[in-house]
């Protein structure tokens, strides 16, 4: 789908959609509980939780929407040989891999888009560290042998994604289990995410010395849990209210452990020759790098080189699109630097690279814009919002599908 959008002026209040970060990780730890878990959101379910789901399901546990949520019922017995297809999403790849080696001696996992091509090598090396037998380091893969107890030498600084997966089967497992660091973690919020998550469902999971442990023991269900608010979403309506568009987002919870909640504070720092360190929150660069563009002076975004591994490469993207639509931009292996002067010229067609990041940046982008800008893939948005495009007209966007 490709969309045309006119310079507007947004007013009104959103809601926002149920944070897939939270529901990865919740939609996990129930399936692996001792009794049902009813998840209570608010909103639709994105492509990324449905890839969670459908992988979940494959291994034996029943996921069913219901009435202002999602109804999970554990996995008893994982089926021979299940085919876990994780679709575009990373954090189900990630997250699952681990989390089925820990219930079944054998597995097969496929995906789809730029998930082939994303980086499992130390994920696996770690794994087969621990019995496990692959195939391939890339997808489609087979996996062989179960996972055991004991600890895993892993790097933070590739994605903590590996951190968090291993964590999330560590429960499983017969006895503690730990994680030894072998670099700095980067993104640790996320992590934290998952800690938090695992405790609500009773497992024992800590950060220690050198890394984290964990002890054997399942999970245990709380009964009902609610998904938090997305900030990672929410982040392309506040950085539209801070150009002046006159938006309230509601349902966000401001401690919670989300990285992207520090993304009021970063919009007030851009420009004037600031440095943005985005290796703690990486998915707010698209949006942050057009905010930028409508300061004054240089912002150095830094730290940001494991942007090239996300569903585009984020610092092309960004600065692809960025020059097209009129900003002075350099782009670096490991940084981005966008000069502002105070907006944006548009009257041109950027690509989202099929990524639901840069497509909702170019949205924002648009609204205040000399020019109509026109986005080519504008579908992408589906991996996480797929609401966004309606509530962007509702909010008063003007936008002609083409």
């Amino acid at each position: 789908m490709n969309v045309q959008l006119f310079p507007a002026r947004l007013a009104g209040t959103v809601a926002a959609i149920p944070s897939k970060s939270d529901a990865h990780r919740a939609l996990i730890c129930a399936a692996l509980a001792d009794r049902p878990t009813r998840l209570i959101l608010d909103g639709e379910l994105s492509e990324d939780m449905y890839a969670t789901g459908r992988c979940l399901a494959a291994l034996g546990g029943t996921i069913r929407t219901a009435s202002g949520g999602v109804e999970v019922s554990p996995i008893r017995e994982v089926p021979k040989a299940p085919l876990l297809d994780c679709g575009e999403s990373g954090s189900t790849l990630r997250f699952i891999l681990p989390v089925a080696a820990s219930l079944c001696d054998g597995f097969s996992m496929i995906g789809r888009g730029r998930l082939p091509e994303r980086p499992l090598g130390a994920l696996c090396a770690a794994m087969e560290a621990g019995g496990c037998t692959f195939s391939a380091h890339a997808l489609p893969l087979s996996v062989s042998g179960r996972l055991t107890s004991g600890e895993y030498a892993l790097p933070g600084n590739i994605s903590s994604q590996y951190i968090s997966g291993f964590l999330l089967a560590f429960p499983m497992l017969p006895q503690e289990s730990r994680i030894r660091l072998t670099a700095p973690l980067e993104s640790s919020g996320y992590v934290a995410m998952t800690l938090s998550v695992m405790r609500r469902f009773g497992a024992d999971a800590q950060w220690c010395a050198d890394g984290f442990r964990c002890s054997g023991g399942g999970y245990v269900s709380p009964g009902a849990l609610e998904i938090e608010g997305d900030w990672s979403n929410a982040a392309f309506w506040l950085a539209a209210r801070s150009l002046g568009h006159a938006l309230t987002v509601t349902g966000l919870c401001n401690t919670s452990s989300q990285p992207d909640r520090q993304v009021g504070a970063l919009v007030d720092a851009l420009g004037d020759g600031a440095e943005v360190d985005v290796s703690e929150c990486p998915d707010l660069l698209p949006i942050l790098a057009v905010r930028a563009a409508y300061a004054g002076g240089e912002t150095h975004f830094l730290h940001a080189a494991r942007l090239r591994l996300k569903e585009s490469d984020r610092l092309h993207a960004a600065a692809e699109g960025l020059a097209l639509l009129g900003a002075g931009v350099s782009e670096m292996p490991d940084a981005l630097v966008v000069r502002g002067h105070g907006g944006l010229r548009g009257g041109c067609t950027v690509s989202s690279y099929g990524d639901h990041r840069m497509a909702m940046a170019w949205a924002i982008a648009a609204l205040d814009a000399d020019e109509p800008v026109t986005i080519l893939g504008a579908e992408a948005v589906n991996k996480s919002y797929p609401a966004f495009w309606r509530e962007y007209q509702r909010l008063g966007g003007k936008c002609n599908v083409l």
